[in-house]
């Protein structure tokens, strides 16, 4: 059995403390402020349209959505939609009430926004 001297404990002793209290200086251990005791910094939580997709902003004003609703043109629209090289997203949705006149949506994959305009379900795209 080793038997330590006195004035080996007495020299250890001082340089474990000063380790330890090298924690305290670590940033991750920074005391929160007293109004938010266990907060944790979290980006603000984005906000979700109708339809579940997040809300999209223009210079601070927030964008309305939408909802996507299919009309009795939807299919003849989308067809006329893939031809001018415009595909995705949900499709052509109705944007007018049903009617002999009906102007339809539809957001391509791309970015571009495809419309058309059915009189009497006999539909013509009007984006250039």
């Amino acid at each position: 059995m080793t038997h330590h001297s006195p004035s080996l404990l007495r020299l250890a002793c001082p340089i474990l403390a000063g380790l330890l209290s090298a924690c305290s200086y670590l940033p991750f251990s920074r005391p929160l402020p007293p109004s938010e005791p266990g907060a944790i910094d979290r980006p603000p939580p984005l906000a979700l349209a109708a339809d579940g997709t997040p809300q999209v902003q223009s210079n601070g004003v927030t964008i309305q959505k939408v909802e996507f609703r299919p009309g009795v043109s939807s299919a003849t629209v989308e067809h006329l939609a893939g031809k001018a090289a415009c595909t995705g997203g949900w499709g052509a949705g109705l944007v007018t009430e049903p009617g002999p006149v009906e102007i339809y949506r539809m957001a391509c994959d791309d970015g571009r926004v495809f419309l058309a305009r059915c009189e009497l379900r006999q539909c013509r795209p009007m984006s250039k």
